[in-house]
């Protein structure tokens, strides 16, 4: 995935997005952090192809992209079994073929037990689970993904946080991430690059010296604090 000299104008003359530039290969975890409103999620968008550049360019093979957005956008009328097997079942896949694809995504997850409970019957937690599940199932290279775990309370939050670095290790894939958190972005990530307001810029990056995979005792390390202590300050001067 190549973000070249990528930019943003609207046609109400919005500029969201100026001279992005950054690569994210397959193996790499790259987090972007930045103000409200600095065009974070436009970026996702244009990865995934759901909006367009209309300055430079932006490439990525979208024939298969897993998406995880904000919300968990499971259909409460599907059982978690059906909501993982939905993506298969849009490609015209048969019941054998989802059933096979979606047994070891719900397994990884975490989830075995839980194919027959309806989302009402399911913690944040939970439902953030199938919908990761749900873009397992493809087995994409590249993961999108938009603020998924913004909604959850601290402990859930980093329980998920782990669940998807987990995930990363055993499937390999090109992960870009969107999120307010510095200290997530630090624990998740290869590389945080740092946004200004809009139009969004990077105005700075960082390299994340910790291997995989990373224990959650990681957040109370000295290093962890410093790495935290620079990107609050470069994010403070990114608001200005």
């Amino acid at each position: 995935m190549v973000f070249d000299h990528v930019g943003k104008i609207f046609p109400d003359g919005t500029e969201a997005l100026a001279d992005i530039n950054f690569t994210v290969n397959p193996g790499e975890f790259v987090t972007v952090v930045g103000p409200s409103g600095c065009g974070k999620s436009t970026l996702l968008r244009i990865a995934s192809g759901l909006d367009h550049e209309t300055s430079g360019d932006c490439r990525i093979d979208r024939s298969n992209i897993g998406y995880v957005f904000q919300d968990a956008t499971l259909l409460p009328w599907r059982n978690v079994k059906a909501n993982v097997e939905l993506l298969a079942e849009l490609h015209g896949m048969s019941a054998t073929e989802r059933a096979e694809l979606s047994r070891p995504a719900i397994e990884l997850v975490g989830l075995s037990g839980f194919e027959s409970h309806y989302p009402r019957q399911l913690s944040g937690g939970m439902r953030m689970r199938v919908s990761l599940a749900r873009s397992l199932v493809l087995r994409p290279p590249v993961f999108l993904f938009d603020e998924p775990f913004g909604a959850l309370d601290e402990i859930t939050r980093e329980l998920m946080n782990e669940e998807a670095l987990r995930l990363f290790t055993h499937e390999g894939f090109a992960g870009l991430f969107i999120t307010h958190s510095i200290s997530e972005a630090i624990f998740m990530s290869t590389t945080v690059h740092v946004m200004s307001a809009r139009p969004g810029k990077i105005v700075a990056s960082y390299d994340i010296p910790f291997e995989y995979p990373r224990s959650p005792d990681l957040r109370f390390e000295p290093e962890f604090a410093r790495l935290n202590g620079e990107l609050s300050r470069a994010l403070r001067g990114a608001h200005s």
